[in-house]
């Protein structure tokens, strides 16, 4: 009987590895495709069409803020400098704990100001809304709520503030690069049908933020946020391309991100009981435009827009992991409806069932593969020819798509001034399936376990250490 089970386990997993390998080198020729299609135009190129089309709409940047004292005013200068002609930002002050409202207040000369706050989509309630009196700062909304306890909520608030065609989801911590906004627009003036547009982002941990913007950018000197990095531009460079390139996108990162505002709110804004919903509004998104009968597209760009500071612990990755795991579950038995139902096209069909089938599936498939690997250690089951064999495929394999990856984020310019600097990412792409991909999968499996044993669980807080910064200027 035992021997029955492992053929049959063999059998399954050596079909499911060969789909999943097939599924990589089709995403691989698809962004690359995309990739340098889009590079036919220049940063300056598109730079100049945005400035001078008469069609850019207005673009809101949403940015929730819970106890950053110590970087909101760096932070908001930030994205008040960027460059983009019809542009607001609007801080949810998200019920913070310390002082970060009114250091807001005193900085940026903000006065309370009589507004009608009609609650198009669900938030914790709202207290007061602050502009300034100091023409310099006219772009910046601050938004003062009850705290939500999820990011979710506190996006809520800001959507009910917006009026623009468009809005940026970000994080208050992120450093978004200047001309982000316009690389993110261009697709727009192209193709009106475009409901989300998803910027490349990147691990600013290690690196000097001088007057809002990173300085000689470079990879991260720690190990974990490393390796994240090279894991965000296989999921941005590879992932998202190649599936913007067949209309086919299941996410666009809650850390940075553009969306058409008024599908957002017909979807009914996000979730504040999703793990996941940053995946949560794509799909809601795209399943009322379906049911709507309404065109649309989700695309990704390649230029690097955003970098985030990413966990720079074990501890802090496990919980982050852990989350997403548990998101990732729970977004899939919410939306089972959807699966295989040809009414929601792409999504339904094949975005849906292959993240069903190599997203939630692959970390459980490969636990069991462990297990089984030591039930056959225990027993002399093992053919070790074979073994060797198949194991250096797979290896050889992990460190071409990553080397796949280091080359197309150096296509469009590349995220580093220095070439040199590939070098770290290089050495991560060897290390990243015996050290970093174990520690992923066996946190994956404990979202998994939480989810389905429902263990109550909170968003936590990210320490932030891996940032230096210049002060701001008075």
């Amino acid at each position: 009987m035992w021997e029955s089970i492992l053929y049959f386990y063999g059998y399954t997993v050596f079909f499911y590895s060969l789909a999943l390998i097939i599924s990589y080198v089709l995403l691989l020729i698809l962004a690359y495709i995309r990739t340098t299609r889009y590079l036919h135009w220049t940063n300056d190129h598109i730079c100049q069409a945005v400035e001078g089309s008469p069609f850019a709409p207005g673009v809101s940047i949403v940015a929730p803020a819970y106890n950053e004292s110590k970087t909101i005013i760096d932070n908001v200068n930030s994205l008040l400098q960027l460059d983009y002609p019809n542009f607001e930002v609007v801080i949810v002050n998200d019920g913070s704990k310390d002082n970060t409202l009114e250091l807001l207040i005193d900085y940026f000369d903000l006065e309370e100001v009589p507004y009608e706050y009609v609650q198009h989509v669900h938030s914790k309630p709202f207290r007061r809304l602050f502009r300034s009196k100091n023409a310099e700062y006219h772009r910046l909304t601050v938004v003062d709520k009850v705290n939500g306890g999820t990011k979710a909520d506190a996006v809520n608030a800001g959507l009910n503030v917006v009026r623009t065609p468009y809005f940026i989801n970000t994080d208050v911590d992120c450093i978004l690069s200047r001309d982000a906004i316009k690389h993110c627009i261009f697709p727009i003036l192209q193709d009106e049908s475009i409901i989300a547009v998803s910027g490349t982002m990147s691990m600013s941990n290690g690196n000097t933020v001088s007057d809002g913007q990173l300085v000689n950018i470079h990879p991260a000197s720690k190990p974990i946020p490393l390796f994240q990095d090279l894991e965000y531009k296989r999921s941005f460079l590879i992932g998202k391309m190649g599936w913007s390139q067949v209309n086919a996108m299941n996410n666009v990162s809650g850390g940075y991100g553009l969306f058409n505002t008024e599908v957002v709110l017909a979807a009914g804004g996000y979730d504040s009981s999703s793990f996941a919903e940053d995946m949560d509004m794509i799909t809601r998104m795209i399943g009322y435009c379906c049911e709507q009968k309404r065109p649309y597209k989700v695309v990704q760009i390649p230029h690097t827009c955003c970098w985030t500071e990413g966990p720079s612990s074990i501890k802090v990755l496990k919980r982050q992991r852990i989350r997403w795991g548990r998101g990732l579950m729970q977004h899939m038995w919410k939306h089972r409806y959807m699966l295989f139902n040809p009414k929601y096209k792409r999504l339904g069909m094949i975005t849906l069932p292959y993240t069903l089938f190599f997203e939630l599936l692959a970390p459980i498939i490969e636990a069991i593969g462990m297990l089984m690997l030591l039930f056959l250690l225990f027993t002399n089951g093992v053919n070790w020819q074979s073994f060797w064999v198949l194991l250096a495929a797979i290896y050889i394999f992990s460190l071409l798509l990553s080397s796949f990856v280091i080359f197309f984020d150096y296509m469009p310019g590349g995220s580093y001034k220095h070439s040199s600097s590939y070098l770290k990412l290089v050495i991560a792409a060897i290390l990243e399936p015996i050290v970093y991909h174990p520690l992923i999968v066996f946190f994956s499996i404990k979202g998994y376990y939480n989810y389905l044993t429902k263990r109550s669980a909170v968003w936590g807080e990210m320490t932030r250490t891996g940032m230096k910064r210049t002060p701001a200027k008075p």
